[in-house]
């Protein structure tokens, strides 16, 4: 193997070690900014190093056709060091940024639904309320008016009937009737 492979080599596990820290910081930022459960973080963990085994060895495959050396473990653990020496903190700051822009919009999307479509609905349903609540009060005072123009056509006969009634329902034969009915439902099981 010439030097030139060993070199390109060298620079992919450079850039693999930084994509590594890259995604370890977004990672971790996210993690600890949304508060993961302790399952999910152990799944994302395996699908992180699952993602970095497969980054590093296309890397690797793409570099010199996988052969491992020991200045491809060398050129890991350079980049990653560099990452997490020189680009470490403005990620963390710009993952922190992106995730307040990304909650600022949700929250901005959320009252934009609720005044363009929450409002008309709300709009809507005091109007259906309140007519429906005029109606019933109509609906009300006409019953109403009914009964006071009515009154001296029904107000007479239930005068003379009454009397009646509280007479006809007090009498015996009425009360055995009473007592024959409730004594046998006595005797039913």
């Amino acid at each position: 193997m010439n030097p030139s492979v060993q070199w390109i080599t060298l620079f992919y596990m450079i850039l693999a070690g930084t994509a590594m820290g890259l995604a370890y910081d977004s990672y971790r930022v996210l993690s600890l900014k949304l508060r993961f459960p302790r399952w999910l973080n152990a799944l994302l963990d395996l699908l992180y190093w699952i993602g970095s085994a497969l980054l590093v060895f296309r890397m690797l495959y793409a570099g010199n056709q996988g052969q491992l050396r020991f200045y491809v473990i060398l050129g890991l653990f350079l980049g990653v060091w560099i990452y997490f020496l020189i680009f470490s903190i403005t990620v963390q700051r710009f993952v922190v940024m992106l995730i307040q822009s990304v909650q600022y919009m949700c929250r901005l999307l959320g009252r934009f639904i609720i005044i363009v479509i929450g409002g008309p609905i709300l709009w809507l349903w005091r109007l259906i309320k309140g007519t429906l609540l005029l109606l019933g009060r109509i609906l009300l005072y006409i019953f109403k008016l009914l009964l006071r123009l009515t009154k001296p056509i029904w107000v007479l006969p239930v005068r003379w009937v009454s009397p009646h009634l509280s007479r006809f329902y007090h009498s015996a034969r009425i009360a055995r009737i009473t007592e024959w009915i409730s004594g046998w439902r006595k005797r039913e099981p």
